[in-house]
């Protein structure tokens, strides 16, 4: 059933009372505040189901591998999903060339909402800036929602003599083209974060992408590899098992998720901040009921408690935005990501 859309009642006029102008503009403002981190419009608080849709499962392209934090919120928000709308929300794994195979085959598919992509900030809003991409985000997708961000984190195998960030810095200096740094596959945050620590740290590092997190992670524990900076939700697991040593988060201030972990600025990088960022888009010329119906249930979905409390715990932090206020954020954060890789001269290899 659509929900019923938000409305304002009528205060009656009562003897001896009147509302003032003031209060008027705060009730007002607070229903205009409500409306816009929802999306924007008031169709995107109530919209209503398009008929007949979804006509069958809907699948829910990832473009990375199984465990990493895109598959991980995906599978999250779908289970939810399913319930909610009576129809199956499919968790279809596409991993490679960067999430450009996922991203293609979505943007290849027909702009009727039963094709849709989890997102993510690398392939969104970085890769594009490095390197030739088979997309173009603002042309091939129409933003749904963003639901999660989260913060990246610096892991190293216990062998790994560096117990800090400074350390770590110290070390990648002292042994030239001998540290080497993963990451869940070019273009990635995980990649931009090694290349800014690189920068920063102005040492000489071996990049090694990999096909998504989880193969990262792999490496990393068998010590194949000797750091990752990758989206807290895939690692925190092994950093908890004392598999892996965590340094410091690419964050301006600590995550309740791992309370011990410094930031970079604590750390002594005040300039390695990086976060990731998880939101559903559809194929462009997806019809914008279609577009706002998904919205709204994605939003309530994501709004739900013990959903809330899955993401929080692996590090995730609520950043709920509807269609419009989607778009603009990929806007924001694309046009600042490129002036960041343009000053550092980073390019895909």
């Amino acid at each position: 059933m659509p929900r019923p859309a938000p409305t304002v009642a009528a205060t009656p006029r009562r003897a001896g009372r009147r509302i003032d102008l003031p209060t008027r503009l705060l009730r007002t403002a607070a229903v205009v505040v409500t409306t816009a981190l929802a999306g924007g419009t008031a169709a995107a608080l109530a919209a209503e189901r398009p008929a007949g849709f979804p006509a069958q499962p809907v699948r829910l392209v990832v473009p990375f591998p199984p465990g990493g934090t895109s598959d991980i919120v995906a599978r999250v928000l779908s289970q939810r999903l399913s319930v909610a709308v009576g129809q199956r929300f499919v968790v279809e794994n596409r991993p490679g060339a960067g999430a450009a195979i996922g991203i293609t085959a979505v943007t290849g598919a027909g702009p009727d909402g039963q094709t849709l992509l989890l997102g993510a900030a690398g392939p969104l809003t970085m890769s594009p800036h490095m390197g030739k991409v088979p997309y173009d985000v603002e042309r091939d997708l129409a933003p749904i929602a963003l639901i999660t961000a989260v913060p990246n984190i610096a892991v190293v195998h216990p062998s790994v003599p560096a117990r800090t960030l400074t350390e770590m810095v110290k070390l990648a200096r002292t042994r030239p083209g001998n540290v080497s740094f993963g990451s869940a596959g070019q273009g990635t945050t995980a990649h931009l974060s090694g290349e800014l620590f690189r920068t920063i740290a102005g040492a000489q590092m071996i990049h090694v992408p990999y096909k998504g997190t989880s193969a990262a992670v792999a490496d990393l524990v068998g010590g194949q590899i000797d750091m990752l900076i990758d989206n807290l939700p895939g690692v925190l697991p092994q950093v908890r098992a004392g598999k892996l040593r965590a340094l410091a988060l690419t964050s301006a201030s600590r995550s309740k998720a791992a309370p011990d972990v410094p930031s970079a600025p604590e750390a002594g990088m005040k300039d390695l901040i990086v976060s990731g960022w998880f939101g559903f888009l559809a194929p462009a010329k997806t019809p914008q009921p279609v577009v706002d119906w998904l919205a709204q249930e994605l939003l309530a979905a994501a709004r739900a408690p013990d959903v809330q409390a899955q993401l929080s715990d692996l590090g995730g932090e609520p950043d709920l935005r509807g269609p419009a206020a989607f778009r603009a954020y990929l806007r924001a954060e694309s046009e600042r990501w490129a002036r960041i890789i343009a000053a550092a001269k980073i390019q895909i290899q």
